[in-house]
């Protein structure tokens, strides 16, 4: 087993920034692909962003191209998701997961293990 927590969520105002932290522990991190997935309330859990074992290929949904860089350190243990020019749009419940197979970054159904998640608000 895998287990996965997320930090770094809150309230921010349009325009700030917040950094999401996921730390992992039970199981070798560098061997999984991270993903980020965000649920807003009344809405389908969504793809984020995701990150490959060695960090050296990263994959994003179009609305936050430019906006979100993904990455992570494998010496902690910890991938990490940095959001800048937040919008209220991205409210949600932020989702960290670890995929070993990594075949389908975007399909929340191929991950093998998920964070409790983090609750990010963007007021306008």
């Amino acid at each position: 087993q895998m287990q996965l927590v997320e930090s770094g969520g809150g309230l921010v105002q349009a325009g700030g920034s917040l950094r999401l932290s996921c730390a992992a522990s039970g199981r070798t991190f560098s061997r999984y692909l991270i993903g980020w997935f965000r649920q807003a309330p009344g809405k389908e859990r969504e793809f984020v962003a995701a990150i490959n074992w060695t960090g050296g290929r990263t994959y994003y949904t179009d609305s936050v191209k430019g906006r979100f860089t993904i990455s992570r350190d494998n010496a902690k243990n910890t991938g990490y998701l940095q959001m800048n020019s937040l919008k209220p749009e991205d409210t949600a419940v932020y989702y960290c997961a670890a995929d070993e197979l990594g075949y389908a970054p975007g399909t929340s159904e191929d991950y093998d293990y998920w964070g409790q998640g983090t609750q990010v608000t963007v007021s306008s």
